[in-house]
């Protein structure tokens, strides 16, 4: 260990972690990034597979991100969004504005994707409220659902692994059965089957739907929860029940949004438009917090009034729309548009799936391959004909993600399930290195 590491875990406390871990295996000291590269301070590198949390989708040290920083941060760093506002601002409300679906018309700005989703939860109660439906009070999500770390985030999130010691603490929320589509209890294809799963969440509107405020989902994938991809015609059931029943249809687009499915938002897969979306991660390129909340005008007209009416929204957080922050925004969304990103990834998404089928699904291990996008994810299975878990106390994931960083990869396995969501720079030779690097890695676990 060195003295940087021993000086990090003398001081830091790390995110999402065991800390004893750190006894076998210290915090790699990142140093610089390049592309889709980052070199740890002994001169290693790593390719990021997962583009550090699913946020850096344009790569590290891009040129243009960091000209965008300079530019604003010589002009204005930061100005509160109460009462003020700044030009960054205004052009990415303005450009969200133009390419979100069609209902929604309002941006209302927040520090991270956790925060995006609190804002969400708090505008769908507050509108009940305002409207003269005091009891809609409830929030609604899926099972295997995953939308953020603070307690209102964690109560309609569904890993236990997350929240199940916070549980006494959360709000009182609908845990709905969601789509599984590789255990469907119908046995069908998410590729052509008709969403037949909805049927427990038509079930529990019929039964619930006075009391329903909104309910979130994350669209046509579970990140957190395995990756897990599902029908679009689930999404269009959905908002058809939303509208029957006047349930709010939050949209989280935090991880896959941003043209990681193909399209720059998830929802489009199913051509639906929800009440409310959460945006944050690639929304800045992985630079810089930020997050935006969009909103229809039915909802932002419900608290448009006289001030002494009491419909004000008070909800905000110190670097709300940071101008920095807005400006790397805005740059992001012009070279998405500039350099043509997502026609880019069509061809980039058939060559990961090529290497996927290539090297990793004659793997004995392999149960499920998932796709959409630039994402890939294999799910590693004990007995594949019964779809049998390995006991997760084997870390079986955690083994071979150690394994992938000795060979220069750098993988954060979801449980047992191995997922590569690169950075859309990432070339057919980086791809290749990435994937074959994957099956060294898993095999090298396998037949130690």
């Amino acid at each position: 260990m060195n003295n940087l590491q021993k000086k990090d875990l003398k001081y830091i406390w790390h995110p999402c972690s065991q800390m004893k871990d750190y006894e076998e295996l210290p915090p790699i000291v990142i140093e610089k990034g390049e592309g889709v590269f980052l070199y740890d301070t002994e001169g290693h590198s790593y390719l990021d597979a997962i583009s550090s949390w699913w946020a850096s989708l344009l790569g590290h040290n891009h040129k243009r991100i960091k000209g965008a920083i300079n530019e604003q941060i010589n002009k204005l760093e930061h100005i509160m969004l109460a009462n003020f506002s700044h030009e960054p601002a205004i052009e990415l409300a303005e450009k969200i504005v133009a390419k979100t679906p069609d209902r929604l018309e309002k941006v209302f700005f927040a520090s991270d994707g956790a925060s995006s989703v609190e804002v969400a939860l708090k505008l769908s109660f507050q509108y009940f409220q305002e409207v003269g439906k005091p009891q809609k009070t409830k929030f609604a999500s899926l099972s295997n659902s995953y939308h953020g770390d603070t307690l209102g985030a964690l109560a309609v999130s569904d890993l236990g692994i997350y929240r199940d010691v916070f549980n006494p603490i959360l709000c009182d929320t609908i845990q709905i059965e969601g789509p599984d589509c590789y255990r469907c209890q119908f046995g069908l294809n998410r590729e052509n089957c008709q969403a037949e799963c909805f049927k427990k969440l038509e079930e529990t509107f019929d039964e619930y739907h006075e009391k329903l405020a909104s309910i979130i989902v994350e669209p046509i994938v579970q990140g957190a929860g395995g990756m897990m991809i599902y029908s679009p015609v689930y999404l269009k059931k959905l908002r058809q029940l939303c509208d029957k029943y006047d349930v709010l249809l939050i949209d989280d687009e935090i991880a896959m949004g941003m043209g990681r499915t193909g399209k720059l938002f998830a929802c489009e897969h199913a051509g639906i438009s929800p009440d409310i979306m959460t945006i944050s991660k690639g929304i800045t390129a992985g630079t810089l917090p930020l997050s935006l909340t969009v909103i229809s005008d039915k909802i932002y007209d419900a608290f448009y009034d006289d001030y002494t009416k009491g419909r004000s929204f008070l909800h905000s957080h110190t670097y709300s729309g940071n101008p920095v922050a807005c400006a790397v925004a805005c740059e992001t969304l012009d070279i998405f548009e500039e350099e043509n990103i997502l026609e880019k990834n069509k061809e980039k998404s058939e060559i990961l799936k090529a290497k996927i089928e290539e090297y990793l699904l004659d793997l004995p291990q392999v149960g499920d391959f998932r796709h959409i996008g630039i994402l890939g994810a294999v799910e590693l299975v004990k007995d594949t004909k019964r779809k049998e878990p390995f006991n997760w106390k084997d870390r079986v994931g955690f083994e071979i993600y150690k394994n992938a960083l000795r060979n220069g990869l750098i993988l954060r396995p979801l449980g047992d399930i191995i997922y590569f969501m690169p950075a859309f720079i990432i070339n057919e030779e980086e791809i290749e290195f990435m994937v074959k690097t994957a099956r060294k890695s898993i095999k090298e676990y396998f037949e130690s």
